[in-house]
């Protein structure tokens, strides 16, 4: 039986807390399957940890990519669940205050080198930036108060070279 790697395991809990923040299990059931991940040693471990949650939805992991140069999303454009931003060096811009966001939670993995980027997230956003490392610059947020609950959760994870990340909540 093959072992559990750790990639492995990081996938499981993140496929369980989805199922969570989505309605599907109870808090009970995430606390007795994360401990069930957590402490799997084989392959078949987490598969029974896992068994009757949805299967994951192909098509909800985007990638854009660019060696120099600019990307920049903006106005209406639907935000896959897990967006991966990786450029050498350039400028980011993505602008969700008017993009469709199907998903409770939206995970931006950022692979950025040198350059800025700034993410412009919606009013009622709960924004994490707890996964993500900078290098020579600094992060630039303000949490905001919550307004309004039932705004996404956008976690923002990867490293950043030698650039500054400013994230900012729509005014609208």
């Amino acid at each position: 039986m093959p072992l559990v790697g750790e990639e492995d395991r990081d996938t499981a809990v993140q496929r369980l807390q989805d199922a969570y923040a989505e309605g599907i299990i109870s808090h009970e059931e995430l606390d007795e399957r994360l401990h069930r991940v957590l402490t799997a040693k084989l392959q078949s471990e987490l598969v029974s940890a896992l068994a009757l949650l949805p299967a994951e939805h192909p098509g909800t992991t985007s990638t854009i990519a660019v060696a120099g140069g600019r990307i920049q999303r903006r106005g209406v454009w639907r935000v896959p669940r897990i967006l991966k931003v990786e450029s050498a060096f350039g400028r980011v811009r993505l602008d969700l205050s008017r993009a469709v966001i199907e998903h409770p939670i939206v995970d931006i993995e950022l692979q950025l080198g040198t350059g800025r980027a700034k993410i412009t997230v919606p009013r009622e956003a709960v924004v994490d930036v707890e996964g993500l490392q900078t290098g020579w610059k600094d992060l630039r947020y303000k949490a905001r108060p919550l307004t309004r609950p039932g705004g996404p959760k956008i976690r923002i994870s990867g490293t950043m070279g030698f650039g500054r990340l400013k994230i900012r909540h729509a005014r609208r």
